[in-house]
């Protein structure tokens, strides 16, 4: 029986010194190996696990409800920690996907190098890799034309015969930014709907394929 090996720096279990001369034959050994999966198994319950990243394209619609709620809540810690100016991370960065995806890294990359279990040099290597991301986020932010006091989607440069069918080119009207926080949550409930209606509809084409294979 192959037994799972604990984290490394953690020591096994001390289970040697144990008395299991009143088990039958052949049943030590096993029991041994029982007891330190067990061990295992309750110390990685125990450490958590290991931030993972997102990929916000095939989030179930509880899950997306909720990584958008933590992710807006770290961005907003992360701001207010850093003094970081709108032309880093502007008010509406939550309807600009490219600005999504880099935080949401930037976030899952802070959990683990801030991890209990985490290396001491992992600060160091989380700020190194934030003052990369800054300037990529300034990048972003230029790109798609957003600002502190105003907002339109990020532009889409439409390639003649390479758009796919029914897509429709998003509008590029500035809108004022004042009630930031309405519009976040207006934006969730927007997005966890539309991947519930996406969820619905590939429920329903593999209900409806098993169904003609069945008849």
């Amino acid at each position: 029986m192959n037994s799972e090996q604990p984290p490394q720096g953690v020591p096994e279990p001390d289970v040697d010194g144990t008395d299991f001369s009143d088990l039958p034959l052949g049943v030590e050994e096993k029991t041994r190996e029982f007891a330190k999966q067990a061990y295992v198994s309750d110390l990685a319950a125990a450490l958590g696990q290991v931030p993972r990243p997102i990929n916000w394209r095939t989030l179930p619609p509880g899950d997306l409800e909720h990584e958008l709620l933590e992710l807006n809540g770290w961005v907003n810690w992360l701001r207010h920690t850093y003094g970081l100016p709108a032309q880093v991370i502007p008010p509406m960065w939550h309807r600009h996907t490219e600005l999504l995806w880099e935080l949401s890294a930037l976030r899952q990359h802070w959990l683990f190098c801030f991890d209990p279990q985490a290396k001491g040099n992992q600060a160091l290597a989380w700020h190194h890799d934030f003052a990369i991301a800054r300037e990529r986020l300034r990048d972003w932010v230029t790109i798609s034309g957003t600002r502190l006091d105003r907002d339109r989607p990020t532009r889409i440069t439409v390639w003649p015969g390479g758009e796919s069918e029914g897509w429709t080119e998003p509008s590029t009207a500035e809108v004022p930014v004042t009630e930031r926080t309405k519009d976040f949550l207006a934006f969730v409930e927007e997005q966890v709907k539309a991947r519930t209606a996406e969820q619905d509809a590939t429920i329903r084409e593999i209900v409806n394929i098993d169904w003609s294979e069945q008849s």
